[in-house]
């Protein structure tokens, strides 16, 4: 892509007319117990509930901060919160002392002290090694969720992330499904999804789909970031999820926790996890075990997950970490249903042959090196080994039953590995305060692929049985390189104490392969061999671009900001794109990558724990956006769906999420608490040119104009409750807006509008927790999905009405 610089006068006005801000105090300190032991990972948070600094591994702390005098609480499980003032005219360095709960502090108290006001909170500007001033970030606090964790219940657990649209139909979360803003939900694929800052997905460029999905009992928290997100984490247009993990309790050598679950449909799952640090040494693990019948026929599943982290501290400002993750499951797929099939019962399943596997393992070398207390180092290693296999009767027309002959077989390996490096350093710029950061990704991956006949049989045996059936219909065998190296950089100008301005850049060399062949074997009216079609693949696509971004912060007061940022996308077409034939559509093999940029501007702020908001409005322009309409397809000429770039798509939207601490209304005691919120999302999209006839003007996939989440959540004493309610308006899933699908497939079409009630509760008794819940408590009927392959074709029911209850002991 060639750069022309006056595309970017403004960015170039803005970096020259920058002049940074007034000078701010430092504080520290040091934080020990009553018995002199310095204590970790204790939480500084100002009135607002923001995180002011954490101690490290000595107790100690420090921040900065432009005000005089304000009030600094301090909080870590186990002890009482202690809150003092902090005044730069008297000191700036402080001794805190935090007590132990005594024996005789009831659980209750105890309860009482460690609620957090919100469900959700924001990042810094700086992090770590990481630049999030002028971002849209939200951070989903697991701890304090009352989403059902033993299944990863997303509609609940992301209920106040704005806007995000959900496939809904994997009972036991296994998969994570998430898109928003026009992305295809599909496996995730339109995020950078990570692990601790890592890749985990099947490969970053040449096929982004999240298999694997960690463990929510074992998740602190969830960040999702979005709009300038490509700089640090990517090209792609829906940005980063990241999924922090659980750390080992820093203050004691050993800890316990084990969950059982019981559920509807048979469902059993149990989560155990290990702890500790001893020393300079700590360690945390955890295993994972799913199983159930699913809510339909031939929907079974099982799960195994193992976890295993370490970490060293070498000494204050050097830490090396590992980590390792293995997943592998197996799940019957019952198959899609035609509208009609729906119609007459939404749970019914012609497929008994169908199955689905998984067998994933991550691991990831990280050490942090503080040079200094404003300069940092983060090198990460990480790598991924990975299959996956799809066996079945895919038939497009999904109303007609499994003739028993050979099955589809789909068989991927994933051998991927990669490091980045992050150097972040706090420095003066005429005498002021900014801060730079400068990094850099090497990505390596050498995946397979296979397509053509599996076994007659009826059990999940995955061999290929090539020799058994020659002439199997559809067949494909690639071999897909990708080779990525990257260099992105930010920097945070301050203006002046309140506002601040965060250019940035992110170079991308991508050179990626198909090499291989596609072949389908066409058949006469009885079903004979009469011809073949083959394609031979010996590609090498090599490009290299420039994407640029700023973001924008003002922070008036400290209950209100306004932000703003700008930045271009890019998502390179995937060799699932073009190398699996699918019998449900062609692909075309002009196929383009995808280019685009997003606009967010908002206000957010949290009034003196009162109310929580963040209201903002986005713009995601795209180029070349690749989808599915329905045309005659050469060379037989039939009437089909073409996977091809439809177009120009425009789609502008405001978000919004509003969370208000009632007891704060009512004026009630600790032992309360009462909390409302409202999220929403209305949309509107446009296909605004295309080269394909009637869809200029057709509103752009997953767009539902209404996306709605509401709930309230009460406590008492050591007993939580809440309510939520979800509703998304309908929306189409193919560029035609298809509102008449087709009789025999059910792949395109809209996807009604539905609303869903969740109820859930849990009671807390000193070592012991016990939480239930009843998930779409009103039964309603609805699906989210229409898969144009696995695990239909056709339409995805969601779960009707079911129940769980989780009980939990802590040592």
């Amino acid at each position: 892509m060639r750069l022309k610089l006056k595309d970017y006068s403004l960015l170039v006005i803005v970096f020259l007319f920058v002049i940074v801000a007034s000078a701010q105090t430092k504080f520290t300190g040091i934080v020990t117990s009553e018995t002199n032991k310095q204590l970790q990972k204790v939480q500084l948070l100002d009135v607002s509930g923001n995180t002011l600094a954490i101690t490290d591994s000595k107790g100690y702390f420090e921040f900065t901060s432009a005000k005089k005098t304000f009030i600094v609480a301090f909080y870590l499980d186990e002890y009482e919160l202690f809150e003092t003032k902090f005044d730069v005219n008297t000191k700036t360095v402080y001794n805190i002392v935090l007590n132990s709960f005594s024996e005789e502090l009831s659980e209750v108290e105890i309860k009482a002290k460690k609620r957090k006001a919100f469900e959700l909170k924001r990042l810094k500007d700086v992090e770590g090694t990481a630049i999030y001033a002028g971002k849209k970030t939200e951070v989903i606090l697991v701890t304090e969720s009352m989403a059902n964790l033993a299944t990863n219940n997303a509609r609940q657990l992301y209920n106040q992330v704005a806007g995000l649209n959900i496939f809904e139909n994997d009972d036991a979360g296994l998969q994570l499904n998430v898109g928003g803003r026009g992305l295809d939900p599909n496996r995730t694929s339109n995020f950078n999804t990570r692990q601790n800052g890592y890749d985990i997905s099947a490969d970053v460029l040449g096929y982004p789909e999240s298999y694997y999905t960690p463990a929510t009992e074992g998740v602190q928290e969830i960040q999702v970031i979005r709009g300038a997100a490509s700089l640090q984490y990517g090209t792609q247009f829906g940005g980063l999820i990241n999924f922090i993990m659980k750390k080992p309790n820093p203050n004691k050598e050993f800890e316990v926790v084990t969950r059982n679950t019981l559920g509807s449909f048979n469902l059993f799952t149990n989560f155990t996890s290990i702890g500790g640090t001893s020393g300079k040494l700590s360690y945390y693990g955890y295993y994972n075990y799913k199983q159930g019948d699913g809510f339909r026929p031939n929907s079974g599943f099982n799960s195994k997950n193992a976890y295993a982290y370490i970490g060293y501290d070498f000494n204050t400002k050097t830490k090396l970490e590992a980590e390792g993750t293995y997943l592998t499951y197996l799940a019957q797929q019952a198959g899609g249903l035609t509208d009609a099939m729906f119609t007459d019962n939404p749970f019914q399943s012609n497929r008994t042959r169908n199955w689905f596997n998984v067998d994933w393992f991550l691991y990831n070398l990280r050490l942090t090196h503080d040079f200094s207390e404003n300069t940092k180092l983060t090198f990460n290693f990480f790598g991924l080994n990975a299959s996956r296999d799809a066996i079945g009767f895919r038939d497009r027309r999904v109303d007609v039953a499994d003739n028993f002959e050979a099955r589809e077989l789909l068989s991927s390996d994933f051998s991927n590995f990669g490091f980045e490096a992050r150097f972040l350093d706090k420095y003066t710029f005429f005498g002021k305060n900014a801060t730079y950061l400068i990094g850099g990704k090497y990505y390596n991956a050498s995946n397979t692929s296979f397509q053509g006949p599996g076994t007659d049989e009826s059990d999940a045996n995955f061999s290929s049985a090539l020799d058994q059936f020659p002439n199997y219909t559809f067949q494909s065998d690639f071999e897909n390189p990708n080779e990525n190296i990257a260099i992105f950089g930010e920097n945070i100008f301050y203006v002046n104490d309140k506002f601040s301005v965060t250019p940035g850049f992110r170079f991308e060399y991508i050179n990626t392969g198909s090499n291989g062949f596609r072949k389908r074997v066409n058949r006469d009216g009885a079903g004979n061999p009469i011809g073949t079609v083959e394609e031979s693949d010996n590609i090498t696509k090599e490009r290299s671009f420039v994407l640029l971004g700023i973001g924008l912060s003002y922070k008036p007061t400290d209950v209100l900001e306004v932000y703003g940022n700008v930045s271009q996308n890019y998502r390179s077409i995937t060799f699932s794109d073009v190398n699996i034939v699918n019998p449900s559509n062609a692909v075309d093999p002009n196929l383009e990558d995808e280019k685009g940029f997003t606009i967010d501007a908002g206000v957010r702020g949290n009034l003196n724990k009162f109310v929580s908001y963040d209201v903002s409005g986005f713009a995601l322009f795209y180029n070349n956006r690749i989808g599915d309409f329905t045309t005659t397809i050469p060379p037989l000429n039939t009437v089909g769906q073409l996977r091809t770039n439809v177009g120009e798509a425009r789609i502008l939207g405001l978000e919004s999420l509003i969370d208000i601490n009632m007891k704060r209304v009512f004026n009630l005691s600790n032992h309360y608490s009462l909390n409302t919120f409202i999220n929403t999302s209305f949309i509107t999209s446009e296909y605004t040119d295309s080269k394909e006839n009637n869809i200029k003007g057709n509103k752009v996939e997953f767009v539902p104009d209404v996306n709605l989440k509401t709930g309230l959540k009460f406590g008492y004493k050591n007993f939580t409750t809440s309510l939520q309610y979800s509703y998304l308006s309908e929306q189409f899933n193919d560029a035609n807006n298809s509102d008449q699908p087709d009789s025999s497939n059910a792949v395109r079409g809209p996807i009604p509008a539905y609303g869903i009630l969740d109820f859930s509760a849990s009671y807390s008794y000193k070592f012991v927790k016990l939480e239930v819940g009843v998930n779409n408590l009103l039964d309603e009927v609805y699906f989210t999905r229409r898969a144009t392959g696995y695990p239909g074709p056709g339409i995805i029911p969601s779960a009707p009405r079911n129940w769980y209850t989780t009980l939990q002991f802590k040592f």
